[in-house]
């Protein structure tokens, strides 16, 4: 500690603190900005901080801590440890928030360029010696990107996240989304801004610790993926070349948002868009043409009906909330005028199976009977017809295998209940079919993702803090 020596601080203010004395002395990752509640301040060459509440040692007898403190008993270098942790973390809290508010700043929405967020991250890798590999789309205008900090060796952690976000059009946002603000609201303080907790706040603050895991014995490779958004798009490509290049990781850990808690189970997702072709007439004259939109509203009616037989037949104790698969239209638009046959009519829905249920078998009929019509309107109008495309295809994430990752995280997370399962698809499935052991876990709740006002708790963010600085501790 630079020629200085430890003591003891008295009670002060009903409050136990540990003191630290000597002519050129700073307890190791100082944080600029510190809250000022946290500090008792400099006296003279004497910094004092408090010991924090969680699993610190009481201080109920001044000489033994002090020897404690000094090193000579084990107990002493447990505490020393906990205060050097807290400090780290909220250290690197602080950064987590500055990178946050820049990540916000960027429109990375699916239908838009990722590329200014993913060059912002590569130039923020490389000031700290990080080298990093982009894996860009056919038209080169979106790339994931990966990095791995610290040795190229066997046993490290992937942390994924996704750097797309949904669309904030036709939303009541009560400010500007793109800039992140702090908010006092009932329940403590929240950050609002889009993509704050799905999931900018994940990857702000795993580049936060960039430079603690740099520092590690084994390493943590950085995934930062495109289009998770429509349909988890982006993401295979930059897994294969992983799996291709990386030394085999212990796991990865994907995270989404869950309150820090370990989930083991997603559903898939299968998305397609149904393409009408109709042939216009005046609309009192209904013989004489095809209206896209009357023949696109009876296939959604059939996905109706198909939706509630998966409702009806769902295992309710399979760990899933709803437990059926879950098909539903996101999308759907056609026609020019009230008084015109439509000529062209489109839809788009979502297929979102747990893993007992096949997507491709649930859908064929209705497959089938799209072929069917395709048929029925080219007989009377050859121009006419329905195409079905499949745009995206996610598989589910199983609790097989993930013994080891669950028992991982756990430590880092300090909690003991059951591994979640959810609802929503992600690329936990996508990591776990390329042989990496999978687990999602991230700060924030998806409840208050997708919605005007995106939040995320600070104690989230906080939490999010601890466990990077408990995975940097634990590699090292």
């Amino acid at each position: 500690m630079n020629g200085g020596h430890y003591r003891c601080g008295a009670d002060i203010e009903g409050k136990k603190w540990l003191g630290w004395q000597g002519s050129n002395l700073r307890p190791p990752d100082t944080p600029v900005g510190f809250p000022k509640e946290k500090w008792l301040g400099w006296q003279g060459s004497n910094l004092r901080m408090p010991i924090p509440k969680t699993g610190a040692l009481p201080l109920g007898h001044t000489p033994a801590l002090a020897r404690s403190i000094a090193g000579l008993t084990r107990k002493g270098r447990v505490v020393f440890k906990q205060v050097r942790s807290s400090v780290a973390s909220m250290t690197n809290l602080a950064t987590a928030r500055t990178i946050l508010d820049t990540l916000v700043a960027f429109d990375t929405t699916s239908h838009r360029s990722n590329l200014a967020l993913i060059e912002w991250v590569e130039d923020y890798l490389a000031q700290h010696g990080i080298a990093s590999e982009r894996v860009a789309n056919a038209e080169g205008t979106k790339a994931n990107l990966f990095a791995t900090c610290g040795p190229a060796v066997e046993g490290g952690v992937i942390l994924s996240g996704h750097s797309d976000v949904v669309p904030v059009e036709g939303q009541d946002w009560s400010a500007d989304p793109w800039t992140a603000r702090e908010v006092v609201a009932k329940g403590g303080k929240r950050l609002i801004g889009r993509g704050v907790t799905d999931m900018k706040g994940f990857i702000a603050l795993a580049l936060a610790f960039v430079p603690r895991f740099a520092a590690g014995e084994l390493p943590v490779h950085l995934a930062i993926s495109y289009d998770e958004e429509v349909g988890c798009q982006g993401a295979p490509a930059m897994i294969a070349r992983m799996a291709q290049t990386i030394p085999p990781p212990r796991l990865a850990i994907v995270g989404e948002p869950s309150l820090m808690r370990v989930v083991t189970g997603h559903k898939g997702i299968a998305v397609h868009e149904v393409t009408v072709r109709g042939h216009e007439a005046h609309s009192s004259l209904t013989g004489h043409g095809v209206s896209a939109n009357m023949v696109a509203i009876e296939l959604m009616h059939e996905l109706a009906v198909l939706a509630e037989e998966l409702r009806a037949r769902a295992d309710p104790d399979n760990g899933f909330d709803p437990p059926e698969a879950t098909l539903t239209v996101g999308v759907m638009e056609g026609g020019e005028a009230a008084n015109i046959l439509a000529g062209h009519a489109r839809f788009v829905f979502d297929l979102r199976c747990p893993p007992n249920e096949d997507p491709d078998a649930i859908l064929a009929p209705f497959i089938a009977r799209c072929g069917e019509v395709d048929s029925q309107l080219k007989a009377r109008f050859p121009e006419c017809g329905v195409t079905i495309e499949r745009h995206a295809g996610t598989a589910p994430m199983t609790p097989q295998g993930s013994e080891d990752a669950v028992a991982f995280v756990r430590r880092l997370t300090g909690e003991n209940t059951a591994p979640l399962q959810v609802a929503y698809a992600a690329e936990g499935g996508q990591f776990q079919q390329a042989g990496f052991p999978t687990v999602i876990c991230g700060p924030g709740s998806i409840e208050q993702a997708h919605q005007p006002d995106e939040w995320i708790a600070l104690d989230q963010l906080e939490a999010g803090a601890r466990f990077m600085e408990r995975l940097a501790e634990e590699l090292t």
